[in-house]
């Protein structure tokens, strides 16, 4: 029996304005040699029917229809074990995304360069702004360590949405919860997880596409400097696992100094309930709460420098005005 090569795994829940296309850009993958199972958790806009009829037409569509309502991550984590045990290589095309048709073949050429990758990405689109930039050029292979290293220091943020990345199938198939349910950022703890023991593989392309323009589960949080908290556990967590006592220590000093300031920023702004919410719960995933005095002494930091640049702090004000009023008038 020839081993099947990739399993894509589209999980949806009341997608239709979105799930034709996602499926209809995996089918026009100029690999052949792959599974796709459509996971439906109890849609009832459509998107079952939607997803049954293309499943009637292309024998590569298994449909998976659940009983019972899911949370998302856990229903990801049930679809994963839905995968073919002979396939190689798996990739979650979120069904508000698609994937550019030669998507699978050039992420399964980055695999292939050696057996020690674990994990690979490439560029992404976000609406219409390219991302995964900065990544060095014409390095296709990087180790687990130095990729870990290379965003711990800087930031650089390659691994994107789940739809952004492919995975060995063998990290898949050890019959346990392939990502963490109780993680707030549940897909970077995973690739951080995957770089302590495999390496990383990139593909200098923009293989896939994330919506920007949805109202789907993420967007609630769109606003509530979610990177920031991301990047924030992300240091606290791995840091002293891929760099040395002195650089972690000093690191995660910065990476404070800095996630604070945008805390701080916020109360002076006085952000709503929900943005509050949103990192209390995030700091307590990680067995965190938020420093209450360092905040006071963040927040008189930044009241003290806008009392010294008046005139950068009225520019502020000015440029969100702007803002305000390109969403207003967008929006007509």
């Amino acid at each position: 029996m020839t081993r099947l090569c990739v399993s894509v795994v589209t999980p949806f829940h009341n997608t239709a304005p979105y799930l034709a296309q996602c499926i209809e850009s995996v089918l026009a993958q100029t690999c052949p040699n792959f599974e796709y199972i459509l996971v439906d958790n109890c849609s009832t806009d459509g998107s079952g029917e939607i997803a049954e009829e293309y499943a009637k037409r292309d024998p590569r569509i298994r449909l998976v229809k659940r009983t019972s309502i899911l949370p998302q991550v856990r229903n990801y984590n049930r679809a994963l074990q839905e995968i073919s045990g002979t396939s190689r290589y798996c990739k979650i095309v979120q069904a508000d995304d698609y994937i550019f048709p030669n998507c699978l073949q050039m992420m399964v050429e980055a695999f292939e360069q050696h057996e020690s990758v674990g994990l690979v990405s490439s560029y992404w689109l976000k609406g219409n702004e390219v991302r995964g930039t900065g990544f060095p050029h014409a390095t296709p292979m990087l180790s687990g360590r130095e990729m870990a290293r290379l965003y711990l220091r800087t930031g650089l943020w390659v691994f994107g949405s789940p739809t952004a990345v492919m995975y060995r199938s063998s990290l898949i198939k050890k019959g346990e919860p392939f990502y963490d349910e109780s993680a707030l950022h549940e897909d970077t703890e995973k690739c951080m997880q995957i770089l302590r023991n495999w390496d990383f593989g990139f593909v200098n392309q923009v293989l896939s596409f994330s919506r920007a323009d949805n109202e789907g589960v993420s967007s609630a949080a769109r606003n509530f400097h979610p990177n920031s908290l991301d990047r924030y556990i992300a240091v606290r967590r791995y840091a002293s696992t891929f760099l040395d006592a002195r650089e972690a220590a000093a690191l995660k000093r910065s990476t404070k100094q800095q996630y604070y300031s945008v805390l701080a920023e916020a109360k002076l702004r006085r952000r709503e309930p929900a943005f509050w919410e949103y990192h209390t719960r995030g700091l307590r995933m990680s067995g965190e709460s938020i420093d209450r005095s360092y905040l006071g002494f963040r927040m008189l930091q930044k009241t003290l420098w806008l009392a010294l640049n008046p005139g950068t702090t009225v520019e502020s004000g000015l440029r969100r005005l702007a803002r305000r009023a390109r969403r207003g008038s967008g929006s007509a």
